[in-house]
């Protein structure tokens, strides 16, 4: 083991460079979702450089990619990049510094695997657009990961290593009411204020607070609510997120959400049309036998602050969870409290203080996939898990 630290570890410092000239490109060239296709060029020349097959265009979406490495027959294990950016603020979810260390960690593994002979196939999957149409649901529902053993990612934080937990099931919704115009002081009476049915709408599901479970969330904004003040608005649209921890709950919580919006339709006397507006995603739930052993990886380099990550918001590698054992793990860009999505987690991705965690994270990745390379019980007991956490949650016997 201590051999194998070695050989990581001079390894990750051998390309440390290229990726910090990858990083930081990436960081300097923010693409949206879907729109990543300097992001996607860069990944993949630097894989291909490196001995990994490339496929782009891949699960029909033009910034999407996989690189492949095999080497005889052995467990497929797929690690996830992402590289989207967010509006006006760039990469202040840190998806530079994701996509780099998932990189990093495939062309680790390749290395290892040829030096050991390990027979198996490492995948880095590039999948974009995570903050807006989650690319990894549409790859879950093309089955790109039913065939995959092992699928892994980590994700940038502050303050210290987070062990993978859960994330909410999420689905986004956009109420639009319609009604007359009308002006608002000389003949109000002869309008239909769609504003009304918003506001209706928000007071409806304040009230319905009370009775869901604490662990959801709903919330929204008012994206449109009229043209001017001395006129009866004829068109105003809300758009939500619906939380759940569960696909069951949340499917539950999204029909009362619903029939909120359809009672202040009928107050307000407007029209509604409901739709989704942003991909749903389903719940993350981490294969706990997978997530030891990442963790034991992690201690074997000397992390010993790994902590449950408290609060989550949603991720598309929650689609991936219910293909194939899963874990999305956090390592720390900074020892500070960083906020996600903010300006300052972006800038804190270029630091010099962030490759520590990004190293710690790749190597520990890496270790884990080569036990379970070598190792067929590790594997047996990871998919068990899987098998029978999801045979329970369809209520079959098993």
């Amino acid at each position: 083991m201590e051999n194998r630290k070695k050989i990581l570890s001079e390894l990750f410092d051998k390309y440390r460079n290229e990726f910090k000239e990858l990083n930081e490109y990436l960081y300097n060239n923010p693409e949206l979702g879907l729109q990543e296709y300097k992001a996607c060029t860069a990944h993949t020349n630097i894989l291909k450089k490196y001995g990994f097959e490339i496929e782009k265009g891949f699960a029909n979406l033009e910034t999407a990619y996989k690189a492949s490495y095999k080497k005889g027959d052995g467990p497929r294990i797929a690690i996830l990049a992402e590289y989207d950016a967010l509006p006006e603020i760039g990469h202040g979810c840190g998806h530079n510094a994701y996509g780099v260390t998932s990189i990093a960690s495939g062309i680790l593994v390749k290395e290892l695997m040829q030096k050991l002979d390990l027979q198996g196939e490492i995948l880095v999957i590039g999948t974009p657009a995570e903050e807006t149409n989650g690319a990894k649901v549409d790859m879950a529902k093309l089955g790109i990961f039913n065939d995959i053993d092992i699928a892994m990612s980590v994700h940038p934080c502050g303050e210290t290593h987070f062990r993978s937990g859960k994330s909410h099931a999420m689905e986004a919704l956009q109420f639009t009411f319609k009604g007359k115009t009308a002006h608002a002081a000389a003949s109000p009476h002869e309008g239909i204020n769609a504003l009304d049915g918003v506001l209706n709408l928000f007071n409806s599901i304040n009230a319905l607070r009370q009775q869901m479970l604490p662990s959801a969330r709903i919330h929204g904004i008012i994206s449109k609510g009229g043209e001017a003040a001395n006129i009866i608005p004829d068109l105003a649209i809300a758009n939500f997120y619906v939380r759940a921890e569960t696909l069951e709950y949340l499917k539950e919580l999204v029909e009362k959400v619903k029939n909120c919006a359809k009672g202040a339709a009928l107050a307000s006397g407007t029209k509604l049309e409901i739709i989704n507006y942003e991909t749903s995603f389903a719940n993350l739930v981490t294969n706990k036998k997978l997530m030891e052993l990442y963790e034991k990886n992690l201690r074997t380099l000397g992390v010993t602050d790994i902590r449950d990550r408290e609060g989550f918001g949603s991720t598309d590698m929650g689609d991936v969870s219910h293909c194939c054992p899963t874990i999305h793990p956090h390592f720390p860009l900074t020892t500070r409290h960083l906020i996600g999505h903010t300006i300052e987690f972006a800038s804190a991705t270029i630091q010099e203080e962030a490759y520590k965690g990004m190293k710690e994270a790749c190597l520990a990745m890496t270790l884990s996939c080569i036990d379970i390379f070598e190792k067929p019980e590790i594997l047996k007991e990871i998919k068990e898990e899987f098998y029978q956490t999801f045979k329970k949650s369809k209520g079959e016997k098993l």
